[in-house]
């Protein structure tokens, strides 16, 4: 439920309602995916390494389009915003449907990704403009929700349509709700804020572009040889000098001009630390994202769908404990829920490095609801008081800078887990051991790794504290209000 009128106008719960509706849309799309690869593969004739190019484009125009929305919700208002990316992802969504063949599949999942990557900025910043700070968490709770229903829905609804239908009915489900939203949207959305007069830097562009998507691309083939694999090292290379040239021209821009992406976001204590906790969670957060579907479906033999149902509940369950993790943010603070959260995400993942082809399944499932609890208690607070700091002219640049090195994190906690899980798997075979427990091995590896980096989150956390909204940076002069 949205915050009581005398928390927030009829029109702005309209707006962060539709906004919520959107951003549920895209991110159920960028998850319905991931089962499908091996149908893919088989009806479009293409090897694995190739189908494995459906997520990594998609994952790299993220990376590439999202440092470019903290300029786009200052310069644009914010029904073109919304307009301009729910268009790019229904017309994406259209073409999937309709791709004739490999290459036009992996254009349009461009397409889909380029409105994707606009929708969780643009959430986050219109609630950081419309909702005030003292109910700011039972809002934030609201978009928990929709961060973890919409993934934990999308391989169990993925598995049901292809029992019985081609994968092109998984993009046919999803349009006809994608332009609903965009037709409702364009009906009733308001403009959030005044659009201020600012100028592109184009130099900024290619240099971001080569950088984030350079880092992505090359943590996306590292278990593919790692550093000594061309395909990896060059684009990681190229990747650093460009992310460090741009930082660099950020910086030198903030001084003087208009940065592409304002790292004065940083200057805040809070958000430094919320952005660094963030980071370590999703690193340590694939360990059950990515590894236990491999365990499920690899080990213990379940297919797509029984994966989907077997984690279904932790999905709907840290939906269900958002809102009233979120309304307690706004009465305790984040240490008090962030602490535990972090600590029960460490427990479950060493319990999780630790389990074997005779582990019962209920409790599987009871690591699963666990690790969704810590995640409950981590998600909304983190996020709520990483961003709360921040003067309102930074906003959008603070939500596009947690956006983009989530999914930096993401890359980089994927390639860490999968080539810590293949490396022990190889190296335990060569030892003698039979394949099924040369695989075992390899993941309990992953997983004690994926632990590692929780305890660094629970020791983050306890630097956590409820920050009062300054009106600018430390240290510095206030910057131009949106408007002026």
């Amino acid at each position: 439920m949205m915050p009581s009128a005398d928390t927030l106008a009829p029109q702005g719960r309209a707006v962060i309602v539709i906004l919520l509706i959107s951003t549920f849309v895209v991110i159920l799309n960028e998850t319905i995916m991931n089962v499908a690869l091996p149908r893919l593969m088989t009806d479009l004739k293409i090897t694995a390494g190739t189908a494995q190019w459906l997520a990594t484009a998609f994952m790299l125009t993220m990376a590439v389009v999202i440092p470019v929305t903290g300029f786009l919700l200052q310069r644009l208002k914010t029904r073109t915003v919304f307009l301009t990316a729910m268009t790019l992802f229904s017309a994406g969504t259209l073409l999937a449907a309709v791709s004739p063949g490999f290459v036009p599949l992996v254009l349009a999942r461009v397409v889909q990704a380029s409105g994707t990557a606009i929708m969780l900025p643009l959430l986050m910043t219109t609630v950081l403009t419309l909702v005030p700070e003292r109910t700011r968490g039972a809002v934030m709770g609201q978009i928990s929700i929709v961060i973890s229903v919409a993934p934990a829905i999308g391989p169990t609804i993925s598995g049901l349509i292809l029992q019985a239908f081609s994968w092109r009915y998984m993009f046919l489900f999803v349009l006809p709700i994608a332009l609903g939203t965009l037709v409702y949207g364009a009906r009733t959305l308001g403009n959030v804020g005044t659009p201020r007069r600012l100028s592109l830097d184009v130099g900024s562009v290619p240099l971001s572009a080569l950088g984030f998507g350079g880092l992505i691309y090359a943590l996306s083939r590292f278990s593919e040889g790692g550093l000594g694999n061309p395909a990896v090292s060059v684009p990681l290379l190229v990747g650093g000098l460009s992310l460090g040239a741009f930082l660099w021209r950020q910086v030198a821009l903030g001084r003087s001009g208009e940065p592409l992406l304002d790292l004065h976001a940083f200057r805040f204590p809070m958000f430094a630390l919320g952005v660094g906790l963030m980071g370590i969670a999703m690193m340590a957060l694939f360990g059950g994202i990515i590894l236990l579907p491999l365990y499920l479906q690899n080990l213990r033999g379940l297919n797509t769908l029984q994966t989907g149902l077997l984690l279904l509940p932790g999905g709907l369950l840290m939906g269900l404990l958002a809102p009233a993790i979120g309304k307690l943010y706004d009465r305790i603070g984040p240490r008090p829920l962030v602490v535990p959260g972090t600590l029960l995400m460490a427990l479950v993942l060493f319990g999780l490095g630790r389990i074997d082809t005779a582990t019962p399944i209920w409790i599987l499932l009871g690591l699963h609801l666990s690790l969704s609890v810590g995640l409950a208690l981590l998600f909304t607070p983190v996020f709520t008081s990483a961003l709360s700091p921040l003067p309102p002219q930074l906003y959008s640049h603070g939500s596009a800078i947690m956006s983009t090195l989530q999914q930096v994190a993401g890359a980089a906690g994927t390639a860490l887990l999968i080539t810590l899980m293949t490396g022990r798997a190889a190296s335990l075979t060569q030892q003698g051991s039979a394949p099924v427990a040369a695989q075992v091995g390899g993941l309990h590896l992953a997983f004690t790794g994926s632990a590692i980096l929780a305890v660094l989150a629970v020791l983050l956390a306890l630097f956590l504290k409820p920050t009062p909204q300054p009106q600018r940076a430390p240290d510095e002069q206030p910057l131009a209000q949106p408007g002026d």
